[in-house]
């Protein structure tokens, strides 16, 4: 059970990092155009922080699951 979690979460992490990157960029992009190094910058720290977010919590939900409820 611990290999599907570890798996999910190398999956659906990125796949979570890349669409905050892709939405952040587009709306700071908006807000600072004449800087479009910025935007960058802050949606790719958006980004690592929706991936690690997730994969913890991925994980974290399969130990949950695994311990308390029945096998």
């Amino acid at each position: 059970m611990n290999g599907l979690a570890i798996i999910l979460a190398l999956v659906f992490s990125p796949v979570a990092a890349l669409s905050a990157y892709l939405i952040t960029y587009a709306e700071y992009r908006k807000h600072f155009p004449e800087d479009p190094g910025r935007a960058r910058k802050l949606a790719l720290s958006f980004a690592l922080s929706t991936m690690v977010f997730f994969a913890l919590l991925i994980i974290l939900a399969f130990l949950v699951i695994d311990k308390w409820l029945p096998k």
